[in-house]
């Protein structure tokens, strides 16, 4: 996870671990995902994939969610109000 902000150093310390593994990366939107898998592509790593139709349309598609303690969550971050009406099942939040 490397969270709101980019960081390739942060990305790069995961290198070995990740190795070639695809690496799915995804925002509430799309828009910052996308240009996060352009920053991991422009640092060498291979196999970036945006999820297409963002996090609310995983969710609204019945896959499970989980949280950064890899326990299951309901729980969507909706970046704001304006956005939240995309969002059709789980827990909003900002």
């Amino acid at each position: 996870m490397v969270g709101e902000d980019f960081d390739a150093k942060k990305l790069n310390t995961l290198k070995h671990v990740i190795g070639d593994n695809p690496i799915v990366v995804y925002c509430s939107v799309g828009i910052r995902s996308e240009d996060y898998g352009e920053k991991a592509l422009q640092a060498g790593f291979k196999n970036i994939f945006n999820l297409y139709g963002s996090i609310f349309s995983w969710k609204d598609a019945g896959y499970s969610l989980v949280d950064s303690n890899d326990m299951a969550t309901e729980r969507v971050h909706v970046f704001s109000k304006e956005w939240e009406k995309y969002l059709k099942t789980g827990e909003k939040v900002y």
